[in-house]
């Protein structure tokens, strides 16, 4: 059963009806409509904690979405799942192939900076300070980039980044 028709309370039903009557009136080619219609059930599912839903979801979404903007944003959310369940890797090689569609998607390069961040406390803990190092570096560059673009947003970043001397002067 499609997840449009597994929603159960009346804001959900709300919106998919609104969002199929919108997706019914606009002049888009049917693929890109299914592309859509794929990405919402995507959310939806992953807004209910069924990541492999949401993920099957998503790939076929990727798989006929042809606007690289709208498929940087279901690599982004692969991403999101990626990282909540821990598999860092993965997570970073979404979020990368997101912004190589998308460079301005300064949230995608906030959660590589986080999940940089978490490896250098990791390595910091386990006592390689040297690994740890690379780590916090490589986490300064992203959050470097996304101050640069969004210099009101990520104010603990740029705390952190002014605190262990990260920050770029030309940042400031």
């Amino acid at each position: 059963m499609p997840r449009t028709q597994k929603n159960d309370n009346f804001i959900d039903k709300s919106f998919t009806v609104m969002a199929d009557m919108i997706l019914k009136m606009l002049p888009a080619k049917q693929q890109a409509k299914e592309a859509f219609a794929y990405y919402r059930d995507g959310m939806s599912a992953q807004a209910d904690g069924e990541y492999a839903e949401a993920l099957e979801n998503y790939e076929e979404a990727l798989t006929l979405e042809e606007d690289p903007y709208d498929k940087g944003y279901i690599l982004y959310n692969m991403g999101l799942i990626h990282a909540s369940n821990g598999e860092h890797d993965r997570a970073i090689a979404l979020y990368e192939e997101a912004l190589e569609l998308n460079p301005r998607m300064i949230q995608a390069l906030n959660n590589t900076a986080v999940i940089y961040h978490y490896r250098g406390e990791q390595a910091e803990a386990a006592g390689d300070k040297s690994e740890a190092d690379k780590f916090y570096d490589e986490a300064a560059r992203y959050w470097s980039e996304a101050v640069r673009m969004a210099p009101n947003n990520y104010l603990e970043a740029q705390n952190w980044l002014k605190v262990t001397g990260r920050m770029n002067i030309d940042m400031i």
